[in-house]
């Protein structure tokens, strides 16, 4: 099996009603223990995934961008934490023209698992990867002439003669060729006749802001890029530069095709960008009671003895913690228990947070609560669970640990 894409569990009940159980290869009749067997139990934590709400989110997308826009959906670090396999399935049954990915080994896992698509390899290549490049129609990015030497002498080698993106640096200086340093490059790729320039992009530092200068900035710098390109005699097919804040507030930098990762996951960028109404968040992650507590005053809960009871509660323990990378804090957040806000006491351990349920005296073993995501009319977002992190959002969608078994819901909707 291969390790970027855990089993997908399958939920044939309510994930309220039972603990989710995982497709697995069935184990011998003589060995009904063995970890592979349908029946294993799993862990009463883990994290689940809408993929209705990931399918409606595509359709709002595409409903809202202007036609003939192309849409790249970036399922990168497997997916944002999503799954890889399961977000680009369902990108491309809504209409989703390239995927993109980080690494070489995440394109593998791709195509291991039959998805055919144009897979746009984001930042620099080492020159050991371009045989599997080559080998497996993954489309490079450039931006240094040695690489695209090298490139073009192995697809020359190899009979093909295949498409690659230019990547300019517009002022976020971190991959690229600088804007105004284009035409080498240009003039190299254009001689050389395995190659042919099939598109340009470069990237927003802040897109999705409310100060818009160095956003406006980047633009005018790869519109000025464009131009040389223009004169060096080149017609792209492909300008792409929006990120999915971008896309929500800069109209005027779509060009071709933009890059969305996050906004299809429900998760807007930040505060402030446009909103598209009825998107919705497709994560959540959840747990259920494993022990309650009940506490006289003046005792003491976990770790260093950071809560002490002034009166009588009663406390759950939730069988997820920092090991699963929930932030490791004291006395801050909280779940959902019954639809309520139960506050978070005492420090997180690694395999356990407490949470005070005096107020919520229905609440019982293997009760569900929910870490992130909505419960009733309650909801714990992305960015609240950021903020007690000290991060951002995308930070904490790609950081739940494996361990976590993925329950995906709604698999109707892949092809």
């Amino acid at each position: 099996m291969n390790t970027l894409f855990p089993d997908i569990i399958d939920s044939t009940s309510s994930p309220s009603d039972a603990l989710p159980s995982v497709n697995r290869p069935a184990a011998p009749a003589s060995t009904p223990e063995n970890f592979l067997s349908l029946n294993y139990p799993l862990r009463p934590a883990w994290v689940e995934i809408d993929l209705n709400k990931l399918k409606r989110n595509f359709e709002l997308i595409h409903r809202d961008k202007p036609k003939g826009l192309q849409v790249v959906s970036v399922v990168k670090d497997e997916g944002y934490g999503h799954g890889a396999l399961a977000v680009a399935r369902t990108a491309l049954a809504c209409g989703a023209s390239f995927l993109a990915i980080s690494t070489v080994e995440e394109a593998m896992a791709l195509r291991d698992r039959g998805i055919p698509t144009r897979l746009l390899l984001l930042g620099d290549r080492q020159e050991a990867e371009f045989p599997w490049c080559l080998a497996h129609d993954l489309t490079c990015c450039v931006s240094e002439p040695q690489s695209i030497a090298k490139l073009g002498q192995l697809a020359a080698r190899a009979g093909k003669r295949i498409p690659v993106h230019l990547k300019i640096n517009t002022g976020m200086n971190r991959y690229g060729v600088r804007w105004d340093e284009v035409a080498s490059l240009v003039d190299l790729i254009a001689s050389t006749k395995s190659l042919f320039l099939e598109g340009a992009l470069s990237h927003f530092a802040q897109s999705d802001e409310t100060d818009k200068t160095f956003a406006l900035l980047q633009l005018a710098h790869f519109n000025e890029a464009l131009d040389i390109i223009s004169e060096r005699g080149c017609s792209l097919k492909l300008r792409h530069l929006c990120n999915s804040g971008g896309f929500l507030d800069l109209p005027q930098a779509h060009f071709d095709m933009v890059r969305l990762g996050i906004l299809p996951l429900g998760v807007f960028p930040s505060s402030v960008c446009r909103r598209i109404p009825g998107i919705e968040p497709v994560m959540s992650v959840k747990a259920r009671i494993a022990a309650i507590q009940n506490l006289q005053p003046g005792d003491t809960v976990g770790y260093g003895m950071r809560f002490k009871a002034e009166s009588p509660r009663r406390i759950a323990v939730l069988p997820i913690g920092y090991g699963d990378s929930f932030p490791r804090v004291r006395n801050q957040g909280c779940a959902l228990i019954h639809g309520r806000r139960a506050p978070l006491v005492g420090g997180v351990a690694m395999d356990a947070i407490t949470v005070d349920i005096t107020d919520i005296p229905t609440a019982q073993l293997w009760d569900e609560a929910v870490i992130m995501g909505r419960q009733g009319a309650e909801e714990i977002t992305v960015h609240e669970v950021a903020r007690l992190k000290n991060s951002v959002s995308y930070d904490i969608l790609v950081g739940w640990r494996t361990r976590l078994p993925r329950l995906y819901v709604g698999q109707d909707v892949l092809p």
